[in-house]
């Protein structure tokens, strides 16, 4: 049985999720070339995810266990050759 349901939050350009305080448990993005997504908590925060993805595809990134927690409000701060993402939480 599961302690929370998962939503997700599609986005195509930088910024915050709007989504509170979250618990990240999977992105998914779609690359246009050598790709960066960098998340952070909060806008202006530390960095609590930083991945680079494979060009020119889709690409999936499970994180484990509970996720990655952000107190506040996740943010994208970098979204670099990724013509858009969906980020899962919970």
């Amino acid at each position: 049985m599961s302690s929370s349901d998962v939503k997700m939050k599609r986005v195509t350009a930088t910024g915050a999720l709007s989504i509170g305080r979250a618990r990240i448990r999977q992105v998914q993005v779609t690359t246009t070339g050598a790709a960066r997504l960098t998340l952070t908590d909060g806008v202006g925060g530390d960095v609590i995810l930083d991945l680079d993805f494979v060009s020119g595809t889709t690409n999936i990134a499970d994180i484990p266990d509970s996720g990655i927690l952000s107190i506040n409000d996740p943010a994208v701060s970098a979204l670099t050759n990724i013509s858009a993402a969906t980020i899962y939480y919970a």
